[in-house]
């Protein structure tokens, strides 16, 4: 009985119940003091009901995507006193001038300490569709084309985790980690024992994490427990009881780090499911890519200007750079480009990835999401593609993780095999690998999905790769997983109810939101 009380009682203190709890509070508040000038109700209705026909205007003339934008004016016309106040609170994304001109000084200074982009002219010999994706990329992400770079294609959780923890052992100098989640267990256990041992050789530590990612897996000021370790820790958007839409906006990025020189991104948090020591909707099918070399230069920087972001200071990025003789005596493995998406700089670098690649492809597209849950741009690009012959692939979760979210998902379906794209689920358990490769020739590895979070609202990254000898490798990885999955056929599709049927079109509607 004690036992079960204090476990009650360690449920109603932490922050997962109280936040939302308190959140709760500030939006019980606002309706009661509508109600208490009930009065005054027909009158306030007409107010808001214009305020409502304003805000619409203003949702049409902003620079969203119109799915974003449609699920949002459905509750501001829908429900004119609250759906207004709603939207200011969690639908808009703008950033004041003061954070947009401190973010401007972040780019310029990532560009600043870049190598000069002087590989992207080679490219004009090599391929102009090529060419065209990287100025695109370049221009838009702070990054560079990078040759003297080895790639390794890391086709699960396992052989990620078993790589770095080989090259964090191997570290001399610093160690930058950056991701969603972190939870407690047998991977960051072992993680945590070797950043420890780090220290005391006098590697320098530094970790960034994610508060809403970590809610309810790290507790609460663990910050403080590991910077007594030694460990200089950044927290991203720390989650505070105010109805703010910046709650909305989290960092999604995987990054690790060592030395300059080594760099691994892609799908894998550091928690026991990712590398499958811990069974949570079967097998967990996800992937990474571990870069040697300059590119990984571009991950340093990209780190940096996060950690910099995110504690208000100013580092000297050129203290962190790596040993140039090094860089150089590296094998060159294609061209890479890392790259990181921003929510609040108006420009969807990760889908305008997926669309070039989409739309300049030839022969095929093969992808794998946990979430299909699509804007018009991305279903038109896709089926236009496989209109004219393209053969496009898509590969989603047969055991979800997110129910509602896969009931979206399988919400779109319809309509993309209808169009020609072939559908496939993964009936071994999760596919979380967000994954494109295009006609032997192209291919991005990183954290972006497809769907509305990951291409509007979060800080992404990921590696876009040409020419590299892992593309044929990854094209292999995902054609073996094709025979551990079921193509979706239109004929054998379960026939839904009404009920059903309206319940996918509701969270189809409100997809944008989810």
């Amino acid at each position: 009985m004690v036992k079960l009380l204090k476990n009650i009682i360690k449920l109603i203190t932490h922050r997962i119940f109280l936040i939302p709890l308190l959140m709760i509070a500030q939006i019980a508040l606002i309706f009661l003091i509508v109600l208490d000038y009930k009065e005054y109700i027909v009158h306030f209705y007409l107010i808001s009901s214009v305020i409502s026909i304003l805000m619409t205007l203003y949702i049409i003339n902003g620079k969203s995507n119109p799915s974003y934008k449609i699920a949002w004016i459905i509750p501001v016309m829908g429900l004119p006193i609250f759906g207004v106040i709603l939207y200011f609170i969690f639908g808009m994304n703008k950033v004041s001038e003061k954070e947009k001109e401190k973010l401007k000084k972040i780019y310029y200074k990532s560009k600043e300490n870049l190598d000069k982009n002087l590989i992207l002219e080679e490219l004009k010999y090599e391929s102009i569709v090529a060419l065209g994706q990287a100025i695109y990329i370049t221009e838009y992400s702070p990054t560079t084309v990078c040759k003297h770079t080895k790639t390794t294609y890391l086709k699960n959780g396992e052989e990620y985790y078993n790589y770095l923890i080989k090259a964090l052992k191997n570290a001399k100098k610093y160690i930058f980690l950056e991701y969603f989640i972190i939870s407690k267990g047998y991977m960051w256990t072992n993680i945590l024992n070797i950043l420890k041992e780090k220290i005391k050789e006098g590697v320098e530590v530094r970790i960034i994490y994610d508060d809403f990612g970590c809610i309810t897996t790290l507790p609460n000021h663990y910050d403080k427990k590991l910077e007594k370790q030694g460990i200089k820790v950044a927290i991203f958007n720390k989650l505070i009881p105010t109805l703010r839409s910046r709650f909305n906006n989290r960092d999604h990025r995987k990054i690790a780090v060592i030395d300059g020189y080594i760099a691994f991104t892609g799908g894998i948090n550091l928690a026991d499911e990712y590398m499958n020591k811990k069974v949570r909707f079967g097998y967990w099918k996800d992937n990474g890519i571990m870069l040697e070399g300059e590119a990984a230069w571009n991950f340093t920087v990209m780190f940096l200007s996060m950690w910099d972001y995110i504690k208000n200071e100013t580092t000297d990025y050129k203290l962190y750079k790596p040993d140039h003789d090094l860089i150089y005596q590296t094998k060159t493995d294609g061209y890479i480009i890392p790259y990181n998406d921003s929510p609040w700089d108006n420009e969807a670098v990760g889908e305008t990835i997926y669309l070039n690649l989409i739309n300049k492809s030839n022969r095929y597209v093969y992808i794998t999401t946990p979430y299909l849950i699509i804007d018009n741009e991305m279903i038109t690009a896709l089926i236009t593609a496989a209109k004219r012959g393209v053969d496009v692939r898509i590969i989603t979760p047969g055991i979800p993780d997110k129910k509602t979210v896969n009931e979206v998902t399988k919400a779109y379906y319809d309509q993309l095999i209808e169009g020609g794209i072939k559908i496939y689920e993964f009936t071994k358990g999760f596919i979380h690998a967000k994954t494109f490769v295009v006609d032997d020739e192209y291919s991005v590895v990183g954290t972006v999905n497809l769907d509305y979070r990951s291409l509007y609202l979060h800080f992404e990254c990921g590696v876009w790769m040409y020419h590299s000898h892992t593309i044929n490798q990854i094209k292999q990885d995902i054609e073996n997983t094709l025979k551990k999955s079921k193509q979706i056929k239109l004929k054998k599709r379960q026939k839904l109810s009404f009920l059903d049927s309206l319940k996918r079109q509701i969270l189809k509607a409100f997809a944008p939101l989810m």
